[in-house]
């Protein structure tokens, strides 16, 4: 059996630890919540605990023929903690790449405790769904993003909801700042079809407020720490950085190709990848590829007419870009979505 390791404790009294592949949150106070989980998921008075679990696939196979909130009330077990007051998220994200962001305001505290995987199934809202429903069977994707939210002040269920909404929103600006595409769409992902969030309020508190929205400081915290967060945690995670994402091929693998067509009129390919992997990372050249790129988008959104946003950025490359490589590849872009 594993031993418990402390990785965070705040003026509440709240501890996190890393504990039989989960992060497990014993609270220092009464609270209240909102979850996703289908463990106590909804508004629930009385929480003593909230866990973040590591799926393994050895346990993805056992949900075949089990439902998630049976094999969370066996972890409940597993982990020692009672799970009429408890609500668990899962993830196929490593616990040890979790991040705990804490932001301060005079009396207010917000912490966020974060694990974050995309490269599978990053999604935007609206892509084609992943599956149909009905009567409880559906199919169980990894990659997903887990935040547990904690505030020392008491929310009302309804103020809790709006944190949760200022929640969501901050995670598709973390997601945006990193230009993570979604994997099921030419957009930028807003998540993860697998998300989960569960936000508490220290209901003992006498300091009772009455709005999370973006307009409010508390509303303003959340957010900074679930931006802050998500993208410390997809790099721990996935490497994925604003370094990484500062590349034309990055920005271009939004835009699914068969890019064997386009090398197949390379004589060098060899050659060619060499040059390309150079003049990919010129900040030039991410430039060049992102003004195309937008209007690429600006047509795919019926907002710009393709024959101008055809002439415009052919214009763009004509004038712009000294780089063979990189004025092959995106006029092959520029033919495949714009012509």
């Amino acid at each position: 059996m594993q031993t418990k390791r402390l990785i965070f404790k705040n003026s509440t009294g709240d501890r996190a630890y890393i504990y039989e592949n989960s992060i497990v949150v014993e609270f220092g106070v009464c609270r209240n919540g909102i979850s996703t989980s289908e463990l106590n998921g909804g508004y629930k008075k009385n929480f003593k605990t909230a866990f973040n679990h590591y799926l393994s696939q050895e346990n993805i196979d056992f949900l075949e023929n089990h439902s998630i909130k049976d094999y969370l009330i066996r972890q409940s077990g597993i982990l020692g903690i009672d799970p009429k007051f408890t609500t668990g998220l899962l993830t196929s994200a490593q616990m040890e790449n979790a991040c705990v962001v804490t932001k301060q305001y005079r009396n207010l505290e917000v912490s966020a405790i974060t694990t974050a995987g995309v490269r599978v199934n990053a999604s935007r809202a609206g892509d084609s769904a992943s599956y149909y429903e009905e009567n409880g069977d559906f199919q169980f994707d990894v990659g997903t993003i887990n935040v547990i939210i904690l505030t020392n002040v008491c929310l009302e269920p309804g103020t809790l909801a709006n944190g949760l909404v200022t929640a969501t929103e901050a995670k598709t600006v973390a997601l945006s700042n990193l230009r993570i595409p979604s994997q099921f769409s030419n957009g930028f992902a807003t998540g993860t079809g697998t998300d989960g969030i569960a936000i508490f309020s220290n209901s003992e508190s006498d300091n009772i407020l009455s709005n999370a929205g973006k307009h409010s400081k508390l509303g303003e915290l959340i957010a900074r720490c679930v931006i802050e967060s998500i993208i410390e945690a997809i790099k721990r995670q996935v490497w994925i950085t604003k370094e990484s994402q500062c590349s034309v091929l990055a920005r271009l693998r939004r835009y699914d190709l068969d890019i064997n067509e386009f090398y197949n009129d390379i004589d060098n390919k060899e050659e060619f990848v060499k040059s390309l992997q150079v003049a990919a990372r010129k900040q030039e050249n991410v430039a060049l590829t992102t003004s195309v790129l937008h209007l690429i988008d600006e047509v795919e959104n019926n907002l710009l007419d393709k024959k101008i946003a055809y002439s415009l950025a052919n214009s763009i490359l004509e004038n712009n870009c000294d780089d063979f490589c990189i004025q092959k590849l995106l006029t092959f872009w520029i033919n495949k979505f714009l012509s």
